[in-house]
């Protein structure tokens, strides 16, 4: 919790610095960093939705869910962090601990992406229509929105679980590896897990604006969505214009 205080501290900070400084033709780094940034994330998510309207709506949520688990997943790599113990009446326990490498923090945002999910569709489709998906009165419809309903909390499972065994092994890799031979042989492993951190994000935020495109689907366009392999939508996602 104390980490996580600490990245939300550093990401409103941030931000806050950077719109102070909004221009059109931003000339500081940071601006340009900002703008790059947003405007990549806009494009993905635009080219998911085919709908500039949606895209700026879902835009704060996934903007938000990214910048949070990747400067998480940063802060649990710096040194104090796991290192650092205090005396308690059960012995000794980490001061800081890496918020993403605890499950009890990727279940949550597991859980604030599936809960947000059904929001926007409820706001896309209607209480009704979107209550249709997962109860009718043809028992084969049931039955397939009871697999639905299996799903959604399948998938919260899935998420927290994909983000923390991640994080988690690459905090113990690079404690074996520190232990073994430190200093030097650790600095490659570091790199390699910022990488793995960012990529994490990027994961977990596509996936949720996966899901919300086809939690947002009509009936039909949602059997469509839902049959198409998730690699395609990924894979459709990700090819951002050069």
């Amino acid at each position: 919790m104390l980490t996580s205080l600490i990245g939300t501290i550093v990401i409103v900070g941030l931000v806050v610095l950077a719109a102070r400084r909004v221009a059109l033709h931003p000339s500081s780094i940071g601006g340009q960093a900002l703008e790059a940034g947003s405007e990549t994330l806009l494009t993905l998510i635009e080219r998911v939705t085919n709908n500039r309207g949606r895209a700026l709506t879902y835009f704060p949520l996934l903007a938000t869910l990214f910048l949070f688990i990747v400067v998480n997943n940063w802060l649990g790599l710096l040194p104090g962090v796991g290192s650092i113990t205090i005396a308690t009446e059960h012995g000794t326990t980490p001061l800081l601990r890496g918020a993403t490498a605890d499950l009890n923090t990727t279940f949550a945002l597991a859980m604030i992406s599936v809960v947000v999910t059904q929001i926007y569709a409820i706001r896309r489709l209607g209480l009704p229509t979107h209550l249709k998906k997962y109860i009718s009165l043809n028992p084969v419809l049931l039955f397939v929105g009871i697999l639905e309903l299996v799903s959604e909390f399948s998938r919260m499972i899935s998420f927290s679980f994909r983000l923390f065994g991640n994080i988690f092994a690459g905090e113990v890799l690079l404690v074996v590896i520190s232990f073994l031979a430190p200093v030097i042989a650790p600095l490659p492993f570091f790199f390699l897990e910022l990488f793995v951190g960012f990529i994490q994000a990027l994961v977990f935020t596509t996936l949720t604006l996966i899901f919300l495109e086809i939690a947002g689907a009509e009936h039909g366009d949602h059997d469509q969505a839902r049959d198409a392999p998730e690699e395609n939508v990924a894979a459709k996602a990700l090819a951002l214009p050069h």
